[in-house]
């Protein structure tokens, strides 16, 4: 991998400085794009509000029972972190075997039968947003397995719309077929979206993912310029040496077409959690940054994960941002405000605890919507101080079951 010439790279054909080919209806529109990229970037993905536990009255609904507005907001745990972004994991499938996250021969998949329902999902997330929730992250496993996931965004999005909340609805996937069905996904109200790339390189993505797909990919990153969504974010995980020589040619890659690349720091869930090899910190990542780009940090919220940075524009690139999750070295614990629903209806306050509460059986044996309010908030209120102090995860867990 050492020396490649992002000029060179074409898994699926890219012209001069990496930029992935555009629609012919969007080319007249590249010189404007360039020119307001970074002022777009600082303005739209600017640090939001604290979490808000006064939302507003909301209209009565078909699915509401009696119950539902006699929720008060409030997912708040024994150390004062008020939960307000939640992650709802919709499959706990994927048709990857990232060597960082699912074995090759997992096979202990959720029942069928077990999984959330679109009605599962309609009446949760109406309880959501009267427990004070203000974003939803689309999750799995791989989202875009779900037949129907048009219609899952499109239930979260009416409750934000029937609650009179805007709508902050964005999703994470690896992009596999993902072109094939933007347009679906936007008009049911997706906002954001957060991809999967390890590589630019064929052979190296194959080698991770287990799966030669990095094409399909390319084809929906094409597609993707020209969307609505924004921002588009690009997350590689940094597994080893070889992750980190290819971060000059990944960031470039996202500045000339637009998008935010995110570094992540590996963490020890999954297969590779059973080697004792080295990682690199995020010391290392921010090492290998500094010597190829120009960067100053920027205003980041507490709650979230990233550490962001502006990259000056160069004669290689244009400008941008991008970001380092140092999940391990330098966890965002402390002010963490997520809470997770996995495919299976069990909320877990945090991704390295296997400590989970039963939503499901509830929802299907008459409980209340009040109820199960109040069973998401002990959940929630039990929610560890950090991950650092919890034992280690059996080599069975996977960030695809609980949603990652």
């Amino acid at each position: 991998m050492t020396g490649i010439n992002i000029r060179q790279l074409s898994p699926v054909g890219k012209s001069a400085a990496g930029m992935l080919p555009q629609p012919q209806h969007a080319k007249n529109q590249q010189h404007r794009h360039n020119s307001q990229l970074v002022s777009h970037t600082l303005t739209t993905d600017a640090p939001s509000e604290p979490c808000s536990t006064t939302p507003k009255a909301a209209p009565a609904s078909q699915w509401n029972d009696p119950t539902l507005d006699l929720i008060t907001p409030g997912l708040v745990d024994s150390y004062n972190r008020t939960a307000c972004d939640l992650r709802l994991s919709v499959t706990d499938r994927c048709n990857l075997r990232c060597e960082y996250c699912l074995p090759e021969e997992h096979t202990n998949w959720i029942h069928r039968d077990n999984v959330l329902t679109l009605p599962d999902y309609a009446r949760l997330i109406r309880i959501a947003l009267r427990l004070g929730v203000t974003d939803v992250r689309i999750t799995g496993g791989e989202p875009l397995l779900r037949r129907d996931l048009e219609a899952i965004i499109s239930t979260v999005h009416d409750a934000f719309i029937e609650r009179t909340m805007t709508p902050r609805i964005a999703m994470t996937t690896n992009a596999i077929g993902l072109d094939k069905r933007l347009d679906g996904l936007i008009n049911a109200g997706l906002e954001r979206i957060n991809i999967s790339l390890d590589s630019l390189d064929p052979a190296r993505y194959a080698a991770l993912a287990k799966r030669d797909r990095l094409a399909s990919v390319m084809r929906t990153l094409a597609a993707i310029r020209d969307s609505q969504l924004w921002p588009v974010k690009l997350n590689t995980v940094i597994i080893d040496e070889t992750s980190l020589k290819e971060i000059p040619q990944l960031i470039t890659f996202a500045l000339v077409n637009g998008f935010q690349w995110r570094a992540i720091e590996y963490m020890p869930i999954g297969p590779l959690a059973r080697t004792a090899q080295w990682r690199p910190t995020s010391a290392d990542i921010m090492s290998t940054i500094h010597q190829h780009f120009d960067i100053e940090p920027v205003a980041t919220r507490a709650s979230a994960p990233a550490q962001r940075w502006k990259v000056r524009e160069s004669s290689d690139h244009p400008g941008g941002i991008i970001g380092v999750i140092s999940s391990m070295t330098t966890p965002f614990c402390s002010s963490c405000d997520r809470t997770r629903v996995s495919a299976d209806g069990k909320v877990y306050s945090c991704l390295f605890s296997l400590a989970f509460t039963d939503l499901k059986s509830a929802l299907r044996s008459g409980a209340s919507d009040l109820e199960i309010a109040e069973l998401w908030k002990g959940a929630m209120f039990n929610k560890p101080a950090g991950h650092k102090i919890l034992a280690p995860l059996p080599l069975s867990a996977t960030m695809s079951h609980i949603g990652g």
